[in-house]
């Protein structure tokens, strides 16, 4: 089967203020009609919202092996951790190595998307959660992930990956736009030419952000940082990559974020008077008590970072994150 990949769609209006962070997508989630049936499965969030932030890559890796459209439906058969691609009712249709070998191949393609959205429980794209059944009879399926998306995920451990089901959820969603934007980041600032300054840098900027996730990795990447004049460049910053954005793939709750958020106050504490300090403290316990969303305690604390500036503060993007990551994150 000869491999066709899906062409990439500009989404925003001016192709003159197209996103520059790419996201590889389903493009069925798109409203491409590339179903089995010859149908979609478009996502209002997907084209409604994230089209106007990012650069959307659809791929169809069935359509692209040359499944056709519409086209006999497949299942995955046989072992959860190495299942076959067959159809449903024709078991001798099996696009399985056509699947995969396309899998390796974008994962090279795409090697510079900054995140993956799948769709749910597909047997070639879902993440997670897709039937794999014992035997081509079989009724009873356990839970495995899609040929394709197994194959992406392998060659890309660390790229933030969701299904569009799974952005329902608050929470869940936050982190995966976290992620991108951090990526992103990282792919401009240390990517194409890592240097000692531009770690470090890297690293203050995003502080605060990983005392949200959890003190361990901080501290671990304080360690690595403390290294930085006895380590070759590249192989810190491979290190420090990895603990990153494993370590952001942790959620972080709103516990953490408080823990964040009354630092931040402390830092502030001997310029406000008794009045701000309150003020503060209220709005954090509204927090606390989910009746305020974190991004209004943001902008009240950049507001008065920016009349009493702190060094360790003023580039973090956690109290300072970009206009789209601003709008995407502030549900919370």
């Amino acid at each position: 089967m000869k491999a066709r990949q899906t062409t990439a769609r500009n989404t925003p209006d001016d192709a003159a203020n197209r996103p520059t962070i790419r996201i590889g997508v389903s493009s069925c989630l798109l409203g491409e009609r590339v179903r089995y049936d010859g149908n979609d499965k478009r996502d209002a969030y997907v084209t409604g919202t994230l089209s106007r932030y990012f650069d959307l890559v659809p791929v169809c890796p069935e359509v692209a092996v040359g499944l056709g459209v519409p086209r006999p439906p497949i299942r995955l058969v046989g072992d959860v951790k190495s299942p076959r691609a067959l159809g449903v009712h024709d078991p001798a249709l099996d696009p399985t190595d056509a699947l995969r070998a396309f899998g390796r191949t974008m994962a090279t393609e795409l090697s510079a998307i900054s995140g993956y959205l799948f769709k749910s429980r597909s047997p070639s794209c879902g993440m997670e959660g897709v039937p794999v059944y014992p035997t081509v009879g079989s009724r009873r399926a356990r839970k495995g992930v899609g040929l394709y998306a197994r194959e992406i995920m392998n060659a890309h451990p660390l790229l933030p990956v969701e299904e569009e089901g799974r952005l329902a959820d608050a929470g869940l969603r936050d982190n995966f736009l976290e992620r991108v934007f951090a990526l992103r980041r990282w792919q401009e600032t240390m990517l194409a030419d890592p240097s000692p300054e531009g770690l470090a840098a890297f690293h203050r900027a995003h502080r605060l952000s990983l005392m949200a996730h959890g003190r361990g990795p901080l501290g671990a990447l304080d360690d690595a940082l403390a290294r930085i004049g006895d380590t070759d460049i590249r192989q810190l910053a491979g290190e420090y990559f990895s603990v990153f954005m494993t370590a952001l793939k942790c959620r972080a709750t709103p516990h953490r974020h408080i823990r964040v958020l009354r630092h931040l106050l402390a830092r502030l504490r001997p310029y406000l008077d008794g009045d701000d300090k309150e003020e503060l403290l209220m709005l954090i316990e509204a927090y606390r008590c989910g009746r305020l969303p974190r991004i209004m305690l943001l902008v009240l604390f950049g507001h008065h970072f920016r009349r009493h500036p702190d060094p360790a503060i003023v580039q973090s993007v956690y109290l300072y994150p970009g206009p789209e990551e601003l709008m995407l994150r502030s549900a919370l």
